[in-house]
């Protein structure tokens, strides 16, 4: 790991570790990527509280030490359950890298640390969905070992849907 990253699980409870996880989420959100809308202000005002009162979620958090320890990547992540394995899974739901630090591995880092804590919570697998367009996040998933989901290639490859409630 590069020496100079600080790589750890968020304390959701740490003033410090809510705002720089407030702060890369509202920078991802202003992303093309995320969105390109800055958080709610409902948002702003209740993820951290929201984000305590929930045992099954989790984020990991990347520090520059030799930036003064400024944030500069963020996983939030849901546990859920497989069915079909009868264990509990790992969803990647949010990966953000500062632009500053895209290019030097903060996400592969990152995502060791989440695979390393999804394993210790007795998870078979970890999951995500990756726009299309997103291709360097496409190659940095591929690269640590995700592949397109499916369970018969007669059948296909899953497809990510939702409907907004």
């Amino acid at each position: 790991m590069q020496t100079n990253l600080r790589i750890f699980q968020a304390d959701y409870a740490d003033a410090n570790h809510i705002s720089a996880l407030m702060a890369l989420l509202d920078g991802y959100a202003r992303d093309p990527m995320g969105g390109a809308e800055p958080l709610s202000e409902f948002a702003r005002e209740n993820l951290p509280v929201a984000l305590r009162a929930r045992p099954f979620l989790f984020s990991v958090l990347a520090f520059d030490e030799a930036q003064n320890d400024v944030p500069v990547g963020l996983i939030n992540c849901v546990e859920g359950f497989s069915t079909f394995a009868c264990q509990p899974l790992v969803n990647v739901h949010d990966v953000v890298v500062a632009a500053s630090h895209r290019g030097k591995r903060v996400g592969e880092y990152m995502l060791a640390e989440v695979e390393a804590l999804a394993r210790l919570r007795g998870a078979c697998k970890l999951t995500l969905e990756v726009l299309a367009g997103n291709v360097s996040a496409q190659k940095l998933y591929r690269r640590v070992g995700f592949d397109n989901y499916q369970l018969s290639p007669t059948m296909g490859h899953a497809q990510f849907m939702q409907k907004w409630l």
